[in-house]
């Protein structure tokens, strides 16, 4: 899609039309050196009963311990919870008074822009719940008060969705799902109005889109659950060994590929395709289990990924992992408590960049 490309428009799910002096400001790759890492605390017991939310607190603070070995990490949470937090957190994780919901800080949390001068900005899409599926009272408000603590402008996108649903080259080319974005449940607008406004959030040209599956888990199917950029024009997928008939994940899977291998990039290129097997014998046997070794999170000098119990796969995802990014150490997690809550580690976490001078 081009930015200048426009079929149709309309108003964006309960925000309006996007505004703010996006110009010039970009979404920096995952790899560019980070200020810290955001978390989210969960507490809701809405969402989880306590033994699952017990499970789920223990893995989010393995994942921030593991982050602060290598950057600094806050967890946010409130004065209500943050002793509990405290108890299970690395003395060097910092705790921040933002209340929380639950733990999916890529689609709660802010999302971080720079200008061309170093500045950091935070582009706001607004977060609903997945389409109002789920509790958000005070998840729905942590990028604003994240903009706030750090003393940041608050860009509106005009806007509804999430961090997970769209992946970034850093250099101008978005990968997004259709299925949670192009979705009267986030946004009442056309794919190209969507796009454009996506590109001017994230300081991009192009999106590439590809279909996703709506309906089928709570985020109408994230991008990066299942591709991710590791760099300018290239893309990191996961595939099962074949499309599996009444399937609609492997389909989007081969779909999402397929197209892939047919598109360019902002440039003009042909993208560079890596492909990673799905698990095939993970340890949990939920049926719902997202096992996705694509949804890593890079942090300074290292990669945290998950292991699913799979040694053939886990095996070759952490030797594709290490070619894709020399130098930074590859640490392995069980977070089998995340995939039953159907995400994962990049789910889990955000990047703060670093600004101009740090």
């Amino acid at each position: 899609m081009d930015r200048r490309t426009v079929l149709g428009a309309g108003l964006a799910g309960g925000i309006g039309p996007a505004a703010g002096p996006f110009v010039g400001y970009e979404m920096p790759l995952e790899t560019a050196p980070h200020e810290r890492t955001l978390m989210q605390w969960p507490v809701s017991l809405e969402v989880y009963d306590e033994a699952e939310l017990s499970r789920v607190q223990q893995t989010i603070a393995a994942i921030a311990n593991a982050i602060a070995a290598f950057e600094p990490v806050a967890m946010l949470v409130g004065k209500a919870d943050a002793a509990q937090a405290r108890d299970a957190l690395a003395t060097s994780v910092k705790i921040w008074d933002i209340p929380t919901d639950d733990l999916w800080c890529r689609d709660a949390g802010p999302t971080f822009v720079k200008s061309k001068a170093g500045a950091l900005a935070v582009a706001h899409i607004q977060f609903n719940g997945w389409g109002d599926k789920q509790v958000h009272t005070r998840d729905g408000l942590i990028a604003k008060r994240v903009a706030a603590r750090l003393g940041l402008p608050l860009l509106a996108s005009g806007l509804v969705g999430e961090g997970g649903g769209v992946e970034h080259d850093g250099a101008g080319t978005l990968l997004a799902t259709a299925s949670c974005w192009v979705n009267p449940n986030r946004n009442r607008l056309s794919r190209n109005e969507i796009g454009q406004r996506l590109v001017r959030a994230l300081g991009a040209q192009k999106v590439i889109w590809v279909p996703g599956v709506m309906g089928q888990d709570i985020t109408d199917f994230h991008i990066d659950a299942l591709a991710r950029f590791v760099g300018p024009g290239r893309v990191l997928i996961q595939l099962p060994d074949k499309v599996v008939a009444g399937d609609p994940f492997s389909r989007a899977a081969y779909e999402a590929y397929e197209i892939l291998k047919r598109a360019t990039d902002a440039h003009g290129r042909k993208l560079e395709i890596i492909v990673v097997p799905e698990p095939v014998r993970p340890r949990s046997r939920n049926p719902d289990f997202l096992a996705s070794y694509v949804n890593f999170y890079t942090c300074n000098g290292a990669v945290i990924s998950a292991e699913f119990g799979d040694d053939r796969t886990d095996s070759k995802a952490h030797e594709v992992l290490a070619t894709l990014y020399p130098g930074r150490k590859i640490v392995s997690l069980n977070v089998d408590p995340l995939g039953e809550a159907g995400g994962g580690i990049h789910c889990a976490t955000q990047q703060q960049p670093k600004a101009v001078g740090k």
